[in-house]
């Protein structure tokens, strides 16, 4: 099974911003995401338990850096070029522009971007 990404269906889009999600993958979630500097999702997250996003992820950034926090007040920095894993309680902000693919669990992936959709459109 294969797709270009351009044929992920538009969950989020603005300037900058390109969020294309796709399930079907198994039991799990494809996404590409391309991400403005400055982009923190933080705010999206208030609500879920810890304030954080309960779902994994597994992923390669394919340009920039993402900034991760965990529940634990543990961060890294994921840089280009690296795969990662981000266990559920987590929380992500951008401080350059940034591309990645992620794989997740459809079921826990399609709870947080519901709830991240509908902080977005309350913030709009």
């Amino acid at each position: 099974m294969h797709e270009p990404k351009e044929s992920l269906p538009v969950k989020l889009e603005g300037p900058g911003t390109a969020l294309r999600t796709k399930g079907g993958w198994g039991k799990m979630s494809a996404a590409y995401a391309e991400l403005p500097a400055g982009t923190d999702l933080r705010p999206l997250l208030k609500g879920l338990a810890n304030d954080a996003c309960q779902c994994p992820h597994w992923g390669y950034v394919l340009k920039g850096s993402i900034h991760v926090r965990y529940t634990d007040d543990s961060e890294e920095v994921i840089n280009a070029g690296e795969i990662f894993y981000l266990p559920p309680g987590h929380t992500v902000w951008l401080e350059e522009e940034c591309a990645f693919v992620e794989f997740s669990p459809t079921e826990e992936y399609d709870e947080v971007l519901t709830h991240v959709l509908q902080k977005a459109s309350e913030i709009a």
